[in-house]
């Protein structure tokens, strides 16, 4: 329960840091995003989970 409760405060800190350093870049990117096809966007969410998933093997493993 605290690996999951770190993970999720790591998050929050990323997210954070986004919304506090980078926000003009944020705001761009969500006018973007209607325009990207959802297979695209779909694969980049694949790509990330599988990236996220082979990081935390190669750190708890």
């Amino acid at each position: 329960m605290a690996d999951l409760l770190a993970g999720f405060a790591f998050f929050l800190i990323i997210e954070g840091l986004v919304y506090a350093l980078a926000p003009r870049f944020l705001i761009e990117m969500a006018r973007l995003l209607p325009s990207i096809p959802p297979e695209q966007l779909r694969l980049a969410g694949l790509v990330s989970v599988t990236c996220g998933v082979g990081l935390v093997w190669l750190v708890r493993g």
